[in-house]
């Protein structure tokens, strides 16, 4: 199977929509996600939900969301913003995008209560997303979620009978994890019913209490030999239980593959909104966007692709609610750098790249890419197949080394937009 790069053709419009709600009950140890612990009752929470789907408003009417095909709210942690609230949000999406036939939420099992549940369903949601990340309460509890293992088990057995297509997130290489209990995990996961696993190792991130308590030390639980033992363990385990894997870290039973996720590895342009959410754009989708935020500069003629961040706090998002009041950040690609990403975010997927995107890559880099395959070929990490190239296992467990290669057919530094 190849991959869908059509969109390649197509400006002007963003494919996939991304939401963003940064609120938690808590912050857990290892999160370095743009997100607050926040108290559920705080008002600025409302008001910040209503800037967002004011923006959504201002987007819509820029016709950037008019071959919009996929929408995902995350954070943070959506379903503590309760049912009505949640709901709202979720129709409000699906009005501003006609054409949207994916929607997931992100939800955490301590606040995916029954109202929460069935108010996405009735607001038009057709996927949940429910961060697990492990079903053994020593783990759960040293990782500072505030769920154990029955809860989780309970709130995604009641997700799943709402016939949603419900996903689990795992985490592996966790402290007090060992590979028994890890099988355990898995196994417990495939018997709730959902149609879909993300599955990935811990990063000990810099600046998170995690992180920084093992900031002078390398901690064997976490080692690059345990995470490559544990990612080939679910593979086994998962295949087994009827899940394929098709990303690299994303697993699904036929017919049930998340393709908002798709949409990132693909070359899908795609619009963030809310504090944090970030957005991939052709040169069409950002002059609609300038439109409703003028205070984006005008892109010069080099520029193919435009990466972009909302820097403005989540408080301000509240009080301000326009496209025009957002400050931003971003990147400024060159064509060749846009090719370089497609090529790295393209070998995430099991198919890898089709001939097709080989070829227009061929004309740009040319020799070059000749020779970067060659090597990733000769060291094992990409095998060429009719046409197109595929990460092999050991590229599947080495693929920063297959990334990095990739990208670097393009080593100018990318511009910063200012």
């Amino acid at each position: 199977m190849s991959a869908d790069w059509r969109w390649r053709e197509v400006s002007g419009s963003a494919g996939a929509l991304y939401v963003h709600v940064p609120f938690c009950v808590r912050k857990c140890v290892y999160c370095d996600f743009a997100s607050w612990a926040t108290d559920a009752a705080d008002g600025r929470i409302t008001r910040y939900v209503h800037s967002l789907r004011r923006q959504l408003d201002e987007l819509a009417e820029c016709g950037l969301l008019e071959a919009c095909r996929t929408g995902y709210v995350g954070g943070g942690t959506p379903s503590m913003l309760g049912a009505d609230t949640l709901s709202g949000l979720v129709r409000h999406m699906r009005a501003c995008a006609l054409g949207m036939q994916e929607l997931t939420c992100e939800a955490n099992p301590d606040s995916l209560t029954a109202e929460v549940l069935a108010a996405v369903e009735a607001g038009g949601a057709t996927r949940l997303s429910v961060g697990v990340q492990s079903l053994a309460d020593v783990e759960l509890a040293t990782l500072g979620r505030l769920h154990n293992a029955r809860q989780a088990k309970e709130s995604v057995r009641a997700a799943v009978a709402t016939g949603l297509d419900v996903s689990t997130d795992l985490m592996c290489a966790i402290p007090h994890q060992t590979d028994a209990t890890w099988a355990a995990t898995l196994s417990e996961a495939c018997d709730l019913g959902v149609g879909h696993l993300s599955v990935y190792p811990l990063t000990l991130e810099p600046n998170t209490p995690l992180g920084d308590r093992h900031a002078n030390d390398d901690p064997a639980w976490n080692d690059e030999e345990v995470q490559a033992r544990r990612m080939e363990a679910a593979q086994e385990a998962l295949r087994k239980a009827g899940f394929v894997r098709y990303e690299v870290a994303s697993y699904a039973r036929e017919g049930r593959r998340c393709l908002h996720n798709m949409a990132y590895w693909t070359g899908v342009p795609y619009i963030g909104v809310g504090h944090g959410a970030a957005s991939m754009l052709d040169r069409g989708a950002y002059h609609k966007l300038r439109t409703r935020a003028p205070q984006l500069p005008r892109l010069e003629s080099w520029v193919e692709r435009v990466r972009l961040r909302v820097e403005s706090p989540w408080e301000r998002i509240a009080r301000a609610p326009s496209v025009c009041d957002m400050e931003f950040s971003g990147e400024l690609l060159t064509a060749e750098q846009a090719m370089a990403e497609d090529l790295m975010l393209g070998m995430r997927l099991v198919w890898g790249i089709d001939e097709c995107l080989i070829a227009e890559a061929a004309s740009i880099f040319g020799k070059d890419l000749e020779r970067t395959v060659g090597r990733l070929e000769e060291e094992g990490l990409v095998r060429l197949d009719a046409g197109g190239m595929v990460p092999t296992n050991k590229g599947w467990l080495l693929g920063n080394e297959v990334f990095g290669a990739l990208w670097s057919l393009a080593p100018a530094e990318v511009a910063q937009l200012s």
